[in-house]
């Protein structure tokens, strides 16, 4: 691919914006005066920020990369991960979780765990989530370097590394505080990077009815229906009608359903974001508030991915080209670095650049927060070091940030084994989220649910998944780190419906397990659930705030402007 020479106005954009997020480090550091000033902000943030906070470390380069590469590989399909894999379940953690969690002043999502069953769900959990954004900030860090050395011609190590320092400064300094705002930064200069992207890659496409009718020729070519790159719905009758490869079952139950809310409910990335918020009544709206740009988050990310495959096969007089891997299959990951290179002159490709670090950023520093703290209170806190001074747990959550980030640079050498990182990234979940919600939704709401059964639960819901993918196979793939590697059973269209399965197989047995468990137990005291049952916890007060403060309503208005975008692009 052309490598790119940046001039002197990018260079200093990419440094003052550099500058200045390390620099609200060192401005935060003399707030950090204890573990909850480090960990939860002091629970003191508006909930517009949080809200735009929630967002943002979602928005990360795993997503603003791997939502492009899967516009570009499964087609407009790809909006399914946020209209029905997202704004959802952020509602019904608004609405219904989110006192649960803020209610019970909970430090994180493993000790509500706790909380609500014992010392073993808590410590299973926390392990889990531990290796998760190890994993999931790995994936920013191969994202990053990816760009770096593709678009620029820097060593991909040696941009693995400076990423991950400049990272490790602001978060070792500021803490939960310094990512928040750095976060809401991030998130006005993706928006601001990515517009003019969209403009010029459409206009040059033909506009919507060009880039429509290319995508057409694309599909056919594929052995689809005209409309399979392009609208979103009419095409999931059957697996082998889409180039998702999953039938409108397996997408609504496996994304809409496990995937979502195992995400969005119980993921403390973006749990901690809320928990954050000056009161109870601005922690239930700050998912509802990140609900709103989420829903159009799709016309910023997807569209660069499905122009870009629209120009590969057809470019006319535009010469673009997606690269191929040594495979020979189209590099799905270089979408977007490719559209800057393509369509952006000096300045503007400065901000362009800025805003895809800016991505990164935010996703890895979203993932870090949230080990350092789970790390410090539901690992070395409770087994390793339990009744150490507050400043010796502020010192360890430091400590954990610089480890989290070293071992994540590792995990960024598995990332570089999949041509679409959200494929691994929806793997990941499936893995760990996927049985999680399972026994967060009988937690929450079944007062009967034990704690020998949620441990058991979660245990076995995480084997079958191991055991589904362990025993399947994406088509084309070869057993190893993408399935097969304990026999071949049965082949998948694409590793994306592989997930789906995956994460259907690992909720329902942890749900089923859970249950049959629970019956054969002993009851928990009931008098020990008060805030942390849905019937036995008092409902919310929303007296004196105006109905757009109120989260049944603003809930309501996100879910009808949700359904309008489905029925829109059907």
């Amino acid at each position: 691919m052309p490598r790119i020479s940046l001039a002197l106005v990018d260079y200093t954009i990419l440094l003052t914006y550099l500058a200045f997020v390390i620099g609200v480090g060192f401005a935060l550091k003399r707030y950090m005066r204890t573990s909850t000033d480090f960990f939860l902000s002091g629970r003191s943030i508006p909930a517009w920020v949080t809200g735009l906070a929630f967002l943002s470390a979602n928005l990360g380069a795993q997503e603003v990369i791997g939502m492009a590469a899967s516009g570009a590989k499964y087609g407009i399909a790809t909006s399914h991960f946020y209209w029905v894999g997202a704004i959802p379940a952020m509602i019904f953690v608004g609405v219904f979780m989110m006192p649960f969690y803020y209610g019970s002043r909970a430090r994180s999502v493993p000790e509500y765990l706790k909380l609500r069953f014992d010392e073993k769900t808590r410590a299973l959990n926390a392990l889990s989530f531990a290796f998760m954004t190890i994993f999931s900030s790995g994936i920013s860090l191969y994202a990053m370097g990816l760009l770096f050395s593709m678009l620029l011609g820097w060593d991909f190590n040696a941009s693995i590394l400076l990423s991950a320092m400049i990272v490790l400064a602001y978060i070792f300094l500021g803490g939960l505080t310094s990512a928040i705002y750095n976060e809401v930064l991030q998130f006005f200069l993706i928006v601001a990077g990515f517009l003019p992207l969209v403009y010029l890659g459409l206009r040059d496409a033909g506009g919507w009815d060009g880039l429509t009718a290319r995508l057409q020729k694309v599909a056919v070519a594929n052995g689809y229906g005209p409309g399979a790159y392009t609208e979103s719905w009419r095409y999931f009758t059957s697996a082998s009608a889409n180039p998702m490869g999953v039938e409108w079952f397996g997408l609504v139950a496996g994304l809409g359903f496990v995937l979502s809310f195992g995400y969005w409910c119980t993921d403390f990335l973006v749990v901690q974001r809320a928990m954050a918020a000056e009161s109870m009544a601005a922690a239930r709206r700050t998912p509802l508030i990140a609900a709103i740009p989420k829903m159009f988050i799709p016309f910023l990310v997807i569209l660069p991915g499905m122009i870009a495959l629209a120009l590969t096969h057809h470019s006319g007089t535009t010469g673009f080209q997606l690269p191929a891997k040594p495979d020979g299959t189209l590099n799905y990951d270089l979408a977007v670095p490719m559209m800057l290179a393509h369509y952006f002159p000096p300045g503007i490709l400065g901000l362009g650049l800025t805003a895809l670090m800016a991505s990164f950023m935010s996703g890895m520093a979203g993932n870090v927060t949230a080990f350092n703290t789970v790390w410090t209170y539901d690992i070395y806190q409770s087994y390793i070091r339990r009744h150490a001074s507050d400043q010796h747990y502020l010192w360890m959550g430091r400590m954990a940030t610089a480890f989290g980030i070293a071992a994540s640079v590792g995990a960024a050498y598995i990332a570089a084994r999949f041509n679409n990182i959200m494929d691994l990234l929806q793997l990941v979940f499936a893995f760990v989220n996927a049985p999680l919600f399972a026994t967060f939704l009988l937690g929450m709401f079944w007062r009967r649910t034990t704690g020998h059964a949620a441990f058991t639960g979660l245990l076995t819901g995480t084997v079958a998944a191991a055991l589904h993918h362990g025993l399947t196979l994406p088509a084309g793939a070869a057993a190893g780190v993408k399935g097969g590697w304990l026999a071949i059973l049965s082949h998948y269209p694409s590793e994306m419906a592989q997930n789906f399965w995956t994460a259907i197989w690992a909720w329902t047995v942890c749900f089923v397990v859970t249950i049959l468990i629970s019956m054969v137990t002993r009851a928990p005291n009931p008098d020990t659930l008060t805030g942390l049952v849905y019937s036995l916890t008092p409902k919310p007060s929303s007296e004196g705030l105006r109905w757009y403060q109120q989260p049944g309503p603003l809930g309501a208005i996100v879910l009808v402007l949700t359904l309008v975008l489905n029925v829109l692009f059907w």
